[in-house]
């Protein structure tokens, strides 16, 4: 009964492959894009930070640094973007920029001035394999001191978030997805009657179309990769190139991200080696989303002192 079922689905799906796909592109995309069309919602769930049971608010401090990043970045329209208090230890960002308050920014728990930003990073309780950071242990000063950045170093991590959201960089990584899916459907169908295997034997066909599913996940493992990691390079260069101050806050930035996984290697002992290179980018495993923090600061320290002819 269930095979007669699925036969008999397979056999609707073929009559109407064409409306299928389409819809099946077209709910793909809007899944992509979930969290940033219902950022104010959704976003403000997972990342805000809370106090006994109220959402922490942006210091008077924090506010005017977001504003002035967001002149600096020259937004069309700063009504389009807003900020809130994250206990992540890197800004985080979602939305998009065309929507009244559509983009939020989530800014560190522990972004302020040096001094303050120290106690707030004491305060947070993060868990490395089942036990939480002792701040007093020598890991964990130099995981602190990792932690804490510079004004130039904050507002170039702020600025980078925001300048993605401008590129519409989540409109083009959802966008993947549904092209690989039609590509592979639409490729996969042309073969087929070229090759004239819809005569072919039943176990033919299925690793025929098992291949073709394969081939279609590589390809979009490969293309939103690549889409990743050059956006990830372009919004550094731009980033950087706002001003002087902004490279250098950059270099102090991945500078201190290579910083962090370099203590968390150590923390983590074996687990740690296995996720963390001695140099701090992370060790790639099947796919590579984003480029080595070493390569991006390199990129920056290149536009700061451009190599003599």
């Amino acid at each position: 009964m269930a095979f007669h079922s699925l036969w008999k689905a397979v056999s609707i799906m073929e009559q109407h492959r064409t409306a299928f796909l389409s819809i099946s592109c077209a709910g793909l995309f809007g899944a992509n894009l979930t969290l940033h069309i219902f950022s104010k919602e959704l976003f403000k769930t997972i990342y805000q930070a809370w106090d006994h049971g109220k959402p922490l608010e942006l210091s008077e401090d924090l506010q005017s640094l977001f504003y002035d990043i967001l002149r600096d970045v020259k937004v069309k329209s700063a009504d389009c973007y807003d900020a809130i208090k994250t206990c992540t230890l890197h800004p985080v960002s979602a939305g998009l920029p065309w929507r009244h308050k559509g983009c939020v920014v989530g800014i560190p728990y522990h972004f302020s001035d040096t001094s303050s930003g120290e106690q707030q990073i004491a305060k947070i309780g993060v868990l490395l394999k089942g036990r939480k950071v002792d701040w007093t242990s020598t890991e964990g000063l130099t995981l602190k001191d990792a932690l804490t950045l510079s004004p130039e170093a904050q507002k170039f991590a702020i600025a980078r978030e925001i300048i993605n959201l401008q590129q519409n960089r989540p409109l083009a990584c959802a966008a993947v997805g549904p092209i690989c899916l039609a590509g592979s459907c639409i490729s996969g169908v042309a073969v087929k009657q070229v090759l004239g295997l819809y005569y072919a034997p039943v176990l033919f066909r299925g690793i025929y179309n098992m291949a073709v599913v394969a081939l279609g996940f590589v390809g979009y493992c490969l293309l939103y990769d690549t889409i990743s990691q050059a956006f990830d390079y372009r919004t550094d260069r731009n980033t950087a190139s706002i001003s002087p101050s902004f490279a250098r806050g950059g270099v102090e930035f991945y500078s201190k991200v290579l910083s962090q996984n370099k203590a968390f290697r150590t923390i983590m002992g074996k687990e740690g080696e296995q996720i963390y290179a001695s140099n701090g980018n992370i060790l790639p495993k099947f796919r590579l989303k984003h480029p080595s923090y070493t390569s991006r600061r390199n990129l920056i320290i290149n536009m700061l002192n451009p190599p003599q002819a």
